[in-house]
């Protein structure tokens, strides 16, 4: 069995994120990213949102408690409007799906670590343990 360094596993990690990248789910998400960069009226809101932001820090730090509850309704309304626009909602479920890959990948990863270990080791998969767990109650007949 080959033993590999910790930069080798890493340079194979930069390959598949590299290849990753390239996927048609990551390329739908660098295109509905670039159709909300270019949305006239959804960075009109999100500047909106930025100023309000600031207005609310500034209420919060001198504690005028009504102004602060205005500005922070405020803000939920431009959020939900931003929401309700369509290739806003095609860039959340884009995000969803390129999350999902993520993990998908990660727990492939996660698992095939796991069972190498535990093959390795003459363990039992299905149990999910190591052969290097000692028998439990080993030598107890009762």
């Amino acid at each position: 069995m080959a033993e590999y360094t910790r930069e080798q596993v890493l340079g194979e990690a930069r390959k598949l994120a590299e290849m990753l990248a390239n996927t048609e789910e990551i390329d739908r998400f660098k295109q509905v990213e670039a159709k909300i960069n270019e949305n006239k009226k959804v960075q009109q809101l999100i500047q909106k949102i930025k100023t309000l932001q600031k207005q609310a820090v500034n209420f919060q730090a001198y504690e005028k408690k009504e102004a602060l509850k205005k500005v922070e309704e405020e803000i939920d309304r431009l959020q939900a409007e931003i929401d309700e626009i369509p290739v806003v909602q095609e860039f959340k479920e884009s995000q969803i799906v390129v999350n999902d890959v993520l993990q998908l990948v990660s727990g492939t990863i996660a698992r095939e670590v796991t069972n190498n270990v535990i093959e390795s080791t003459g363990g039992d998969i299905l149990a999910g343990e190591t052969g290097s767990k000692s028998s439990k109650n080993a030598g107890c007949t009762h």
